[in-house]
């Protein structure tokens, strides 16, 4: 008993809506949490394709995009592989959209996401590998964000625990299997993701910085990164998908997917680009900044840019880039 009383506590149900000032109705904190993530995320990834030389507030062309359509396929994603929660005998099918109650699939955000930024990059003349690399990191951190939200709706968590980090979940949560003592404690993989994730932010802008990597490859090193992580933390899920091949569940083989998918990419656009970008832009749809009087409050200097702006076709010496294809 006293492990209960050490372990991580889960919010009650009074913290998953808050209610809005001025405003009859409650805003869930899911969505809150998610909302969170996504603007977080924005920012972070115009501040970096800025300094790459796109556009101020380019990325809300693609984001428009990308959003809705990263959120439908979280939710499709979801929904075709827990079919038993949402399709059976008396059940209100209107629940498939309730995405407010939570049930949205990272890979599913994935694959939507990444089809919506294609279009928005068609768009608006950015590569796609382009926008993918000055993403990867701030998905990550998008991603832990919206882990949070798991917290307050009690749910990915994983199998029963007595770690003293282990997490409440209330007796009535109906992913706990039948049997259990309501003390039970379970391991806490929304805090895992996010540990494994911010971890992840961390080794991807220094490989980013450290090998000046483009055309791909810094998203390359997410997909590697994210499903090496989610291969083991979908192994401990509790409630995992209803669909398993040769006994090894269906999300944990999408972390396979993702990881394969990680490393093809890397030796692919190692191959193909062995030199550096050209720039941000596909070749005829280039962005010029307008000519303007520079303040010298406004300047920063090369070292602080060296993160983002290394490995710039301008740079004393650099090589001479190997295509302008929109690759």
């Amino acid at each position: 008993m006293s492990s209960w009383y050490a372990s991580i506590p889960s919010p009650g149900p009074e913290w998953q809506q808050i209610p809005l000032p001025f405003w009859p109705y409650r805003i869930t904190t899911y969505a809150l949490i998610i909302l969170v993530g996504i603007v977080v995320a924005a920012i972070w990834t115009s501040r970096r394709l800025t300094k790459r030389g796109g556009e101020p507030g380019v990325v809300l062309d693609i984001i428009l995009w990308a959003v809705p359509l990263g959120i439908i396929g979280a939710r499709l994603y979801h929904v075709i592989t827990h079919p038993g929660d949402y399709f059976y005998p008396g059940a209100e099918l209107w629940k498939v959209v309730a995405i407010w109650d939570g049930g949205n699939a990272i890979f599913g955000s994935l694959i939507g996401g990444a089809i919506g930024a294609w279009i928005g990059c068609r768009w608006t003349g950015i590569r796609f590998w382009s926008f993918a690399d000055v993403l990867a990191p701030a998905l990550l951190l998008a991603q832990a964000i919206g882990r949070l939200g798991n917290y307050f709706n009690q749910e990915l968590f994983g199998l029963p625990t007595n770690v003293p980090w282990g997490l409440q979940i209330d007796a009535g949560n109906k992913a706990i299997p039948v049997g259990l003592p309501d003390n039970t404690l379970f391991q806490p993989l929304f805090l895992y993701e996010i540990i494994w994730n911010v971890i992840g932010i961390v080794v991807i802008l220094w490989l980013e910085r450290k090998f000046k990597l483009r055309w791909g490859k810094t998203f390359a090193v997410y997909l590697i990164w994210y499903g090496l992580g989610r291969s083991y933390l979908e192994s401990i899920r509790i409630d995992p998908s209803e669909f398993s091949i040769l006994g090894i569940q269906s999300n944990v083989w999408a972390a396979f997917l993702a990881v394969v998918l990680g490393v093809v990419l890397f030796i692919v656009q190692t191959r193909r680009h062995p030199g550096l970008e050209p720039g941000v832009y596909v070749t005829g749809r280039e962005w010029h900044k307008p000519d303007a009087e520079v303040d010298s409050d406004d300047t920063d200097s090369d070292d602080e840019d060296e993160g983002d702006d290394a490995a710039t076709p301008n740079e004393p010496g650099a090589a001479k880039a190997t295509s302008s294809l929109g690759s």
